[in-house]
């Protein structure tokens, strides 16, 4: 009998323990281990920011949905993985052993990296849910009030997308109160142009996403280095080409949003051999770590390298349909361990992404994620709204199920068909 322990039970974590239970063996021990008792869905995060959502619209409880599947449940969460003993050392001070260990934590949020940010300082983040919460009760009060937004993504930040929709998503609320008049509005961003997010650019993003902005009356800065921030200001240093400063902006605002960078979480940080120096995961082409040949990792707590180097740091974005391919293929290897044989399955490291802008919304699809590539299109229209809604119903209703039936990839046929018809 093996033992096979998931950490974290997100987008990567929850799946990938439903595919290790439909792939292992009857007799094979599956336990996930969380520090939440909830599942919650991550693209929604903005609606749930403005109040076109509520937080128990996206959640699950982790237990009863694992139970059922014959999976067993920690809320512990995960202090220290301890590799050379196969042994992970829990939040409530006990330890649990391991066979075979996947970790799907994600990432843990950099706020630390620039002063004053954060919900802990004096901007709000969508990107957990907790965090949404407390971003839309500031937003119930900022709407009675209203004055500047600052709104985007600090350096070394690796997912540019919800920033873009947050902007868009706060422009419809703000016109739908009929108060938008009354809201300028800066995008601020470490990418080296308007829709570079973090793939050097797919299609004409940089061409249709400055058209958004500008239909919106929302200026931007690029190249932003985000320096401080307190009270209502916030201080950024716009960089030229080469990476030399070129101006200093101090930016007031009454409401800002900005996404910090990602680092891999503590139980992982500082292991030689298992951790790059950010604390991402070290994995080969088969999501398997070349030190530890026993830990998989897979979702966005792995160590990819940016596509390309810019001016001000950016980091690669991991899409859900990359998420999926890699959990698929973790779990085959895994199994294929168990049977004593080598592991031999390949994600496929392609780059999918619906973004919702509150009553329209702009698609692409990146294969593969660097360039040059096969597919490399982005589009904009009121189907990639439409088409979000449906997808996010879509995916609670199959991770409540417990299927392994693969939903993004499902959503990327669904894309391409829509980008043959618009040929």
């Amino acid at each position: 009998m093996a033992h096979v322990v998931i950490m974290g039970a997100g987008i990567g974590g929850l799946p990938a323990a439903f595919e290790m239970r439909e792939i292992l063996r009857k007799e094979d021990r599956i336990t996930v281990v969380s520090n939440s008792t909830t599942f919650h869905f991550v693209p929604s995060n903005p609606w749930v920011a403005v109040n076109w959502r509520k937080r128990e619209d996206i959640e699950l409880d982790l237990a009863t949905i694992l139970n059922r599947k014959n999976i067993e449940f920690s809320a512990a969460g995960v202090t220290r993985v301890q590799p050379d003993a196969n042994q992970l050392e829990l939040g409530d001070g006990s330890k649990m052993d391991y066979d075979y260990l996947v970790i799907a934590t994600g990432p843990k949020l950099a706020f630390e990296e620039v002063e004053g940010l954060g919900p802990n300082g004096h901007t709000h983040s969508i990107c957990h849910v907790d965090h949404a919460v407390e971003a839309e009760k500031a937003w119930n009060e900022f709407v009675k009030d209203p004055g500047h937004v600052v709104v985007g993504a600090v350096q070394m930040a690796s997912c540019y997308g919800p920033a873009y929709e947050y902007a868009m998503i706060m422009d419809t609320d703000l016109r739908r109160r009929k108060i938008r008049d009354k809201v300028p509005m800066t995008f601020v961003t470490a990418e080296p142009y308007i829709g570079h997010l973090g793939l050097g650019g797919v299609g004409d993003s940089k061409g249709l996403l400055e058209s958004a902005m500008r239909e919106r009356h929302i200026k931007w800065i690029c190249n932003a280095k985000t320096t401080k921030v307190e009270a209502g200001k916030m201080y950024v240093t716009e960089h030229n080409e080469d990476g030399t400063p070129k101006k200093e902006h101090v930016l007031d605002f009454k409401y800002s949003m900005m996404l910090p960078a990602f680092k891999g979480i503590d139980a992982v940080f500082g292991i030689e051999g298992l951790a790059n120096p950010r604390g991402f995961i070290l994995i080969d082409q088969h999501q398997r770590n070349p030190k530890f040949k026993n830990i998989y990792s897979v979702g966005v707590c792995v160590a990819i390298p940016p596509v390309e180097a810019t001016p001000v740091p950016t980091g690669a974005p991991k899409t859900g349909y990359m998420i999926e391919s890699m959990v698929t293929a973790t779990a085959h290897n895994i199994r294929a361990q168990v049977d004593g044989k080598e592991p031999y399955e390949k994600a496929t490291w392609n780059a999918v992404c619906l973004a919702d802008f509150g009553d329209t919304g702009v698609a692409f699809v990146a294969l593969p994620q660097i360039p040059p590539r096969n597919v490399n299109w982005f589009s904009e229209g009121k189907w990639v709204h439409l088409a979000k809604i449906a997808f996010e119903k879509y995916f609670m209703r199959k991770m409540k199920k417990g299927t392994t039936e693969p939903v993004f990839e499902k959503m990327v046929m669904g894309a391409l068909g829509i980008m043959k018809l618009k040929r």
